[in-house]
């Protein structure tokens, strides 16, 4: 894996590396620009703790939108 690269799901979601480096595991999350767009407005985010950990295919996080 390299430093700063994203990897995308088919749900537009996407994981990078923050600092390959430290071999922390530790990663920042984001949506896609197309999922932005297709969501509108996000009324509601819910995510987990600074330090939390995750395997797989876990669910973290929980957005909604109107």
């Amino acid at each position: 894996c390299f430093y700063n690269q994203r990897y995308f799901t088919k749900k537009h979601e996407w994981v990078e590396l923050t600092d390959a480096n430290k071999k922390q595991n530790e990663v920042r999350i984001g949506i896609s620009d197309y999922a932005q767009r297709a969501l509108g407005d996000v009324v509601y985010c819910e995510l987990p703790s600074i330090g939390a950990k995750f395997k797989g295919d876990d669910t973290f996080a929980t957005l909604e939108s109107v």
